[in-house]
């Protein structure tokens, strides 16, 4: 192991993002979460509350200080945060143990994010928060559970919409990246030599000597450049 590097690899990493920048983003994210805990105080709560998840705190990292990010786009906010919560529901219905639970849950959540392209790193924590107040989603239920988390996550996306596109030089959501086009392959000629070892290789007997060989296969790349040819015409 090199010493040296492993301890320069703790320095900070130093953004190249400008002052302004990062107090727009700094900006934003409070903004973001204020008003989203206020959204969440005036939408109608019959007979739970909608609680303001602290997952949304690191949602609100991505969403504003990294808002090209793949991570922070529409669907691995949402995608992220409700199949997390679904994750650690039904953890917390079958393994009681908190500290298996919390395992379980998060690495649950981590993997199935993975599976629907939607990965999302504060949905592990909405993982984690079911079960660390599972006696409280418990009684709530699932379905007032996934609630509060879409509403969370929706209103999130909402404010992220209208507050980064506000903001100069930010443009939010990305759309995904085209794949890049595979280069073509490099084609390597077989030379006499390879030839020579192939016939080599076989077990029975081939009544053709290498020069022929070598014309043949001469004669079969002339008449492949042709038709390349004619077909470029």
């Amino acid at each position: 192991m090199n010493i040296p590097a492993l301890l320069r690899s703790f320095a900070p990493h130093r953004s190249p993002a400008p002052f302004a920048e990062r107090l727009r983003s700094g900006f934003a994210g409070g903004l973001g979460i204020f008003l989203l805990a206020w959204a969440l105080h005036l939408l109608p709560q019959p007979d739970l509350p909608l609680l303001l998840l602290g997952s949304m705190a690191a949602s609100a990292v991505l969403l504003y200080a990294v808002p090209h990010s793949p991570l922070a786009q529409p669907w691995n906010l949402i995608g992220g945060h409700l199949v997390s919560a679904l994750a650690g529901w039904i953890t917390i219905s079958f393994v009681h143990d908190p500290l298996t639970a919390a395992g379980i849950a998060v690495g649950s959540a981590i993997f199935l994010m993975y599976l629907l392209d939607c990965l999302h790193p504060p949905g592990a924590a909405t993982a984690l928060t079911l079960v660390l107040g599972a006696t409280q989603f418990l009684q709530m239920g699932a379905g007032w559970t996934l609630t509060i988390v879409g509403a969370n996550a929706f209103i999130s996306l909402l404010l992220a919409l209208t507050i980064n596109n506000a903001l100069p030089r930010r443009h939010y959501p990305q759309a995904p990246a085209a794949p890049a086009p595979h280069p073509p392959a490099m084609r390597v000629l077989p030379e006499q030599q390879d030839i020579e070892r192939a016939l080599a290789e076989e077990d029975s007997l081939l009544d053709i000597s290498t020069d022929d060989l070598l014309a043949l296969y001469g004669r079969a790349q002339r008449h492949a450049q042709a038709r390349f040819e004619s077909a470029a015409r």
